[in-house]
């Protein structure tokens, strides 16, 4: 069973236009799969980076994490493997986990070697083409890779995903410090996954083994966010805030001149995920009332429509400054998450580019959100890159030596954001 709840202060002084709202849906229990997919199909598929770079260690403690992914694979599954360098192999086809096929494939995985370039388009037009033979499955990815994409794929990398845009989600891992941050999460975004390091090869297993698990634990799959708002009115944003960060405003598909959809990607029991909606309205007068949106849930099973749950934004116009003036607790912390990642952002871009005084401000706003927010996680993160003298001020100090690989897990963790605290 889905819930939904919006909170927000829907009370604007005269002449305001912008709505601000923070709708947190929640999945609970079991009831879930009466209207998940009738056959509950779930396919993983498994892209793991085989260019010369991954040679030694890594490719080592890569194939064992296959290995291990492949025996945790549940029976009523089915799975593919591609490996890639400068071109793409379909190691597996797809196959269901049963015992037989299981050892098949850890005989193949055992046989991979590392040998090229790196053109990840051809990986994932590989994993494209497994994918689309099971389209009514809750289709899972995970990429894996230690190097920079080739710089000639970067057109031919942009329309691959355009396609594989809503037809599975995909999680990227970089293994050490010689990717670039901003390539996997420019697929991931793409592809409604997560992006992260993992530092050291022997930590691939266990990161490996996470994933499998969230994504066996999806059970609803093809669902999403609907949003209805009135004659004239524009949304200047629609983002998920909670777990992360993930910007889905240029994402929306037009149902109707007042109708549009935004992807959220599969769900499982339990689960739960904060959006922030941004409206612009026409001003009201003094004492007006109007619904400025309609947010709710549509699930697609056989090309049949089902709204599962569904919250109204409101705006009511008043005089009453108290009551203008009150922002709301969740409309404030989730503005001052995404406030956070991007002064992070910004911040190791000017570090970077040899700008400390710039990264020197960036960086202590950082610390500061961090702090008044209680993200813990991301304020150990801030301190491995600058030395923190007070971080209720933000007042801070640019480290002048940075490992590599601290700098990197702050970059792609920096869209994780804390839970607000009921």
């Amino acid at each position: 069973m889905f819930n939904a709840e919006v909170f927000q202060n829907p009370y604007l002084p005269q002449g305001a236009r912008e709505v601000n709202a923070i709708m947190t849906i929640t999945t609970m229990g079991n009831d879930c799969e009466i209207i998940s997919a009738p056959t509950n199909q779930r396919l993983f598929g498994i892209i793991c980076d085989t260019s010369g770079s991954m040679g030694g260690a890594k490719m080592i403690a890569a194939k064992n994490a296959i290995v291990q992914i492949i025996n945790l694979l549940p029976t009523d599954a089915a799975f593919f493997i591609v490996t890639g360098s400068s071109r793409s192999k379909l190691l597996v086809p797809l196959v269901n986990a049963v015992p037989e096929n299981k050892l098949r494939a850890i005989s193949q995985v055992k046989e991979i070697n590392a040998n090229g370039g790196t053109v990840i388009s051809n990986w994932l037009h590989t994993a494209l083409g497994e994918f689309n033979k099971m389209p009514q499955a809750i289709c899972q990815a995970l990429l894996l890779t230690d190097g920079q994409n080739d710089a000639s794929d970067e057109n031919d990398l942009i329309r691959i995903l355009d396609t594989c845009e809503g037809k599975f989600q995909c999680d990227c891992r970089g293994v050490g410090t010689d990717w670039r941050v901003s390539e996997l999460q420019k697929i991931a975004a793409k592809l409604l996954g997560t992006t992260d390091i993992i530092a050291s090869p022997d930590r691939i297993a266990d990161d490996f083994q996470e994933i499998l698990t969230k994504a066996m634990g999806k059970t609803i799959s093809d669902v999403s966010l609907r949003l209805w708002t009135p004659v004239s009115a524009k949304v200047l944003f629609c983002k998920q805030v909670s777990p992360e960060i993930v910007d889905v405003t240029d994402r929306s598909k037009m149902i109707s001149e007042r109708i549009v959809d935004y992807p959220t990607g599969a769900w499982g029991n339990n689960e739960s995920r904060d959006y922030h909606f941004c409206i612009q309205i026409d001003a009201g007068n003094v004492g007006d009332e109007m619904l400025a949106g309609r947010a709710s849930l549509i699930t697609q099973t056989n090309g049949q429509e089902t709204k599962i749950t569904e919250a109204k934004i409101l705006a009511t116009w008043t005089e009453d400054e108290a009551k203008t003036a009150k922002i709301d607790r969740r409309v404030a912390h989730y503005t001052g998450q995404a406030e956070l990642a991007q002064s992070i952002h910004e911040g190791l871009e000017a570090r970077a580019q040899g700008n400390i005084d710039v990264a020197t401000v960036k960086l202590g706003k950082a610390v500061k959100l961090a702090h008044d927010s209680g993200n813990e996680a991301t304020a150990k993160l801030l301190r491995s890159v600058v030395d923190v003298d007070d971080a209720a001020t933000g007042t801070v100090r640019i480290k002048r030596t940075v490992a590599k690989e601290d700098e990197m897990m702050l970059e792609t963790r920096s869209t994780k954001t804390a839970r607000i605290q009921k």
